[in-house]
């Protein structure tokens, strides 16, 4: 399965591409479908892309309801410490 994460812009890297951070574990990722990315926003990310800003309320629910997923949650954050589009 796979899902749209949120995560926080923690660093703007050049170009199109930005880190960011989801629960702790730090991805560079493409913000080059979005317009005006900035530090402390909060992206949608999906197989390496930024899809949709959202802000920090709704990506905490997001956060906290895919959490609830066990298992599934526990593979998705697997692979996405596993990858790095660098």
């Amino acid at each position: 399965m796979c899902l749209g994460i949120p995560g926080e812009v923690v660093e703007l890297l050049g170009g199109d591409l930005a880190t960011v951070s989801v629960s702790g574990v730090r991805r560079d990722i493409s913000v080059g479908l979005l317009d005006g990315v900035a530090v402390g926003d909060w992206v949608l990310v999906h197989v390496g892309f930024a899809l949709s800003k959202v802000d920090e309320k709704e990506a905490a629910l997001t956060l906290e309801q895919v959490r609830k997923l066990g298992r599934v949650w526990d593979e998705e954050m697997d692979a996405y410490s596993e990858t790095d589009i660098r």
